[in-house]
Parts: structure tokens; C-alpha cells; sequence
């Protein structure tokens, strides 16, 4: 398995990726301007305009929808969406997250990890930490300062519940907490 940067090409195994794992979102809530009801209108009725919307960014290379991907056997297993904080809006306007003093200060070169995705068949192997790593390293090459992440934090949350990042992976890899408020603690890497 290899981790690299999304790039243009990787659109249609990243699109496989959604659909092999009945993920009808496309990595676009967070662009979405929608209610919560419009959002699961849309993901039930029109999934297209998600898969649209990704392939279009990627193919654009939008800073919107930068990230990177795992592969295996010349197949797309693992995604982790790594964007610039200011083009996550929407992330940082969650009532749990609105306003924390955490965010205050300087935040040109912050980015934030939108969401993972890793392929049914292939969790539990390390996906995730390898997509965590590889990040790592991108966002140093794009000129990133920080990096954060908004885990939910659950003994009993189940796969579907961790599309924002295993706690545990990002701890492992260097993550601290930098605000503790159970269950969506916020995580920060400095780079």
C-alpha cells in the first residue's frame, strides 16, 4: 500500500471507493449549503451531484478538496480529506465548535482533516494511520503550520461514526488534544 496525493487521475477510483462502500456524500458535506435535510434529501435522491461535485474538484485540483489517498493493487482503499481550515467553513461553524478559543490567533497554513474513508475490506490494517502519516507529509509540502482534526471520541461508535478520524490513530501519530469536550475532543498537530 502506498499513500499519495490526490491528483486528477485518482478521480474515478476515488469515486469507486464511495460507491463500493455505499457512501452516496462524496466527501461534499462540508461544501454542501443545505440544511441537514436538504443534505440527506440529496444524498438519497440526487448522489450524483456528490459525485459530480467530487470529480469536478479533483479533476481541478481544488484546494477544496485536497487530500490523499491509499492504494493497493493499483486500487483506491483509503481517503482522507486534508483541506485549508478557511475552505472548511462549515466544519468550524458546528455549534460544538464555534467560537472555542482554540481557534483564536493566526491560522494561515492550518489545515483540517474533513473526513476518512477507508474500504470495508480493508479496515483494521492500518489505513487510516497510513492516510495519517501521508497527510502528514503533504500538508508540510503544501506549506501547512498545523493540522486539525475533530475525532468523535466513542467506546461505542461504530465504522460509519468515525468518518471524521479514529481518535486513537491520530493520537498515535503525534495529534494532542487542544480542546477535551466529550464526545468531539479537538486534536492539533503543529508542523
Amino acid at each position: 500500500m502506498r499513500v499519495e496525493p490526490v491528483e486528477p487521475a485518482h478521480a474515478p477510483g476515488l469515486v469507486a471507493l464511495f460507491e463500493r462502500n455505499h457512501v452516496p456524500c462524496y466527501c461534499q458535506f462540508w461544501h454542501f449549503a443545505g440544511d441537514k435535510n436538504a443534505w440527506l434529501d440529496r444524498c438519497a435522491h440526487a448522489p450524483e451531484l456528490n459525485r459530480q461535485a467530487l470529480t469536478v474538484a479533483v479533476a481541478e485540483r481544488s484546494e477544496a478538496m485536497r487530500g490523499v489517498v491509499a492504494v493497493a493493487d493499483d486500487e483506491i482503499v483509503g481517503w482522507m480529506k486534508l483541506a485549508p481550515a478557511e475552505l472548511l467553513s462549515k466544519l468550524y461553524d458546528q455549534r460544538v465548535y464555534r467560537r472555542l478559543p482554540c481557534f483564536a490567533g493566526d491560522r494561515r497554513g492550518v489545515y483540517a482533516i474533513g473526513c476518512f474513508l477507508v474500504d470495508e475490506a480493508w479496515r483494521r490494517r492500518g489505513v487510516a494511520r497510513a492516510l495519517i502519516g501521508g497527510g502528514v507529509l503533504a500538508a508540510r509540502s503544501w506549506g501547512a503550520t498545523a493540522i486539525e482534526a475533530f475525532p468523535r471520541r466513542s467506546e461505542t461508535a461504530g465504522a460509519e461514526e468515525l468518518w471524521t478520524g479514529p481518535p486513537e490513530a491520530l493520537l498515535a501519530e503525534g495529534f494532542e488534544v487542544i480542546n477535551d469536550f466529550q464526545p468531539y475532543p479537538v486534536l492539533r498537530l503543529a508542523l
